[in-house]
């Protein structure tokens, strides 16, 4: 890696020895309390390259505090946090990013009225000439932003134009290849199809899967099953800050995924209180037992 190619905000990332097959990040019965507020708790998580880890949950479940964790902005409290098989503690989003975990959260942080290629290099420009007469290299920024872009299969006709002309769907992926070509090895994006319509959350989902074909491990945060299933190799959903489902693609469907998620044991006792409510048909909604029972292997799933 080159002097220029160097990590977010400056930090040159180095490929590390990691085994063959083994978790680029791992959380062993991980959880976060503050004060005597216990926010996640037992939390068990492996991110491997060239996967999407689907990270599920309802508001108030634990998924930002999860992130908070693995992006170095808080501190775990209890288990272990383990980065190519070694214990970390990080202290700052910085030393994150020097190990090769990356956050596109959903308010993104670009400047709208910038164009496109400042807001990629934003914090990482490129500079040519001798101190202390150095400058922005412009074309070089355009051309490797271009470059990066088109990679990832994003065609703009003109970066020059400000960045919040873009659609969410258009800046969410800038984002993500922003993050690949700065040296990311996990991605994390934080609800990025949240504040979409149906066509703008497709073009997120198809460079979320574009991400994890460069190598990349991508942990997707979302409270939607359906976009989820559509990208993911492994689920895991969060509930009230314990994981009350961890399973492959292989071994969960899109209607156990979703019961999960909606939480099997609150429905069934809604579906009794809706019983009660005159006009109602609560035939069709599942029993309890339908929800609760435990996930066992499919066959014949991709």
């Amino acid at each position: 890696m080159t002097p220029e190619n160097t990590g977010t905000h400056g930090a040159v990332l180095t490929d590390p020895a990691a085994e063959p097959g083994a978790p680029v990040v791992e959380l062993r019965g991980a959880g976060k309390s503050y004060g005597n507020i216990r926010a996640l708790h037992g939390v068990d998580l492996k991110v491997f390259a060239n996967q999407v880890t689907c990270v599920l949950g309802d508001n108030g479940a634990g998924k930002s505090t999860l992130i908070k964790i693995i992006s170095g902005l808080h501190q775990h409290t209890e288990g272990e946090f383990l980065v190519d098989g070694g214990a970390v503690r990080f202290s700052t989003p910085r030393e994150a990013l020097d190990k090769g975990i990356a956050t596109v959260y959903q308010d993104l942080a670009v400047v709208p009225l910038m164009p496109v290629w400042r807001n990629f290099f934003l914090g990482s420009e490129l500079t040519k000439g001798p101190w202390p007469l150095r400058r922005l290299d412009i074309e070089r920024m355009k051309q490797t932003a271009d470059e990066e872009l088109r990679n990832m299969g994003i065609v703009l006709d003109d970066l020059e134009q400000p960045i919040g002309t873009l659609s969410g769907g258009q800046r969410q992926c800038v984002a993500i290849a922003r993050a690949v070509h700065f040296g990311a090895r996990v991605l994390i994006l934080d609800e990025p199809t949240a504040a979409l319509g149906v066509k703008q959350s497709g073009v997120v989902l198809k460079y979320i899967a574009a991400a994890r074909d460069r190598g990349l491990g991508v942990i997707f945060i979302t409270h939607n099953p359906h976009h989820a299933y559509m990208v993911g190799d492994h689920f895991s959903v969060l509930r009230l800050g314990t994981m009350e489902l961890n399973a492959s693609r292989a071994d969960v469907s899109l209607e156990e995924l979703t019961n999960h998620m909606a939480g099997g044991t609150e429905l069934a006792a809604l579906k009794h209180e809706l019983s009660q409510v005159r006009g109602v048909d609560v035939d069709e909604l599942p029993e309890a037992g339908d929800l609760t029972a435990p996930v066992a292997p499919s066959e014949g799933k991709s």
